[in-house]
């Protein structure tokens, strides 16, 4: 099929091209073009839809023979807007996902474009699971590269903890299978390196007995003593609860009461793999910090802890990660302080206490290289047109460095488009010299640069 689109893109692709070729002129392109965040209006030549690996073949091929800027998409959750292009051309791997479970030896084999929600149902019928994040439409090859963390990480430690291998098609359009065994240095740097080293078509995962799980919403009042109570209780939990803290003005949602619409709250996702019984107790220490406002915390399918997706909704929101050691009383009033301050339309602090499984994996053993970090903060604001964004940057950064406690380290997932010194941020010491080797070795030339990037050595 041509793509007429620019004047770079008049070779055609190949013939046997199976997937769906969404150029400009087709009916569906304004809505394929579209992804998770607001503000991001790129127009790319063409979208393929793949259909198969020789698909993925022929794009990189394309796109590498007649210098087009490539992109790669799954779920569409880049905040920093890489899985989209101006002029290029989007390989969207959304179509691959085969899902195979071998039960018996809890593994599974899903295509690159299944969603963690779809792997997630499932798998619930073998009470088998993966964690992933804390977004049900993230399609796992996205979330998976940068390491993988969410619900299950203090049980199970992060995404690529439960990695066994990966099939990829590399710059030069070779299908590598790799595991530790095949390409061992491409296997560890994929596993928290993300996009860099070529399209990830298949990933299987080691998968986890999950019996029975008790998790949902449990909302308190936010002061500095329920949120500095909150990260110390967290911390102090049995590794089967994880917990997220959103710190943020009650949003005016229907099950709450007027008058506390507006007022701090936190917001606690809490996620206990294991029976209901254990799970009440590890919950006990939270519902002591004060009478909750709303406590939706019941034994149920994990995949209940997936929100429904609005998919015509497109936030504009700015934000910043860091890692940080304690969030005691006096942190806890600087996160009031700066939330109240804001006039954003939804501001947030949002903390989560890591360690369990995922600290006790050795820093260079993957790409992901903060394993010690024990807690993670994002704060992020929603702005109102572009006038507004960089107030909203300036107050992020204002914030992130209030709570910043000397630990340099970022999640490379949680990373916009921020620049080279945030991306080097990601990966810190030998980890950055090591992954820029493999990078020189399996994509010299930086075909695939639209993500984190990093440059070959």
């Amino acid at each position: 099929m041509p793509l007429t689109s620019t004047a770079a893109t008049t070779t055609r692709l190949p013939a046997d091209i199976t997937g769906a070729v969404i150029a400009p002129d087709h009916p569906d392109y304004e809505k394929t073009r579209t992804v998770l965040y607001g503000g991001l209006d790129k127009r790319p030549a063409a979208i393929l839809r793949v259909a198969d690996t020789d698909d993925v073949i022929a794009a990189i091929a394309h796109a590498r023979d007649n210098g087009l800027e490539l992109a790669v998409r799954s779920g569409g959750h880049s905040a920093a807007g890489h899985s989209t292009t101006d002029g290029g051309l989007v390989i969207d791997v959304r179509n691959l996902k085969s899902i195979d479970i071998d039960p018996a030896a809890r593994t599974v084999w899903a295509g690159a474009g299944t969603t963690a929600v779809e792997l997630t149902e499932a798998l619930a019928e073998h009470q088998l699971i993966v964690g992933f994040g804390d977004a049900g439409t993230v399609g796992l090859s996205g979330i998976t590269l940068g390491g993988g963390v969410g619900y299950l990480s203090r049980k199970h430690g992060l995404s690529i903890d439960s990695l066994l291998a990966v099939e990829i098609v590399t710059a030069n359009g070779e299908v590598l299978l790799v595991d530790e065994a095949s390409h061992p240095d491409l296997f560890w740097a994929l596993r928290g390196g993300g996009g860099n080293f070529g399209v990830v078509t298949k990933l299987q995962f080691r998968l986890h007995p999950l019996p029975a799980f008790t998790g949902g919403m449990l909302l308190l009042p936010a002061t500095p003593e329920t949120i500095a109570g909150f990260a110390k209780a967290a911390a102090e939990a049995p590794e089967e609860l994880s917990t997220i803290a959103n710190v943020m003005p009650a949003p005016p949602m229907p099950f709450l009461p007027a008058e506390a619409h507006g007022k701090m709250v936190i917001m606690g996702m809490m996620a206990f793999a294991g029976d209901d019984d254990a799970a009440q107790r590890a919950l006990a220490p939270f519902r002591a910090l004060a009478t909750p406002i709303a406590d939706f915390v019941k034994p149920g399918p994990y995949a209940g802890m997936y929100p429904p997706e609005d998919p015509d909704y497109h936030p504009t929101a700015v934000s910043l990660n860091l890692m940080t050691r304690q969030i005691g009383r006096d942190e806890a009033q600087t996160i009031i302080g700066y939330l109240e301050e804001s006039d954003a339309p939804l501001r947030v602090c949002q903390i989560r206490v890591l360690g369990g499984a995922l600290s006790r994996v050795s820093p260079d053993a993957t790409a992901y290289a903060h394993r010690k970090s024990p807690i993670m903060i994002n704060v992020a604001a929603f702005y109102a047109g572009e006038a507004d964004k960089p107030v909203k940057q300036r107050w992020v950064g204002d914030f992130a460095e209030a709570l910043h406690q000397g630990d340099d380290g970022v999640y490379v997932n949680f990373v916009g488009d921020e620049g080279p010194e945030r991306v080097r941020a990601a990966y810190p010491g030998a980890t950055w010299d090591r992954l820029r080797q493999v990078k020189r070795q399996y994509d010299p030339q930086n075909l695939f640069r639209l993500n984190q990037n990093i440059p070959p050595a």
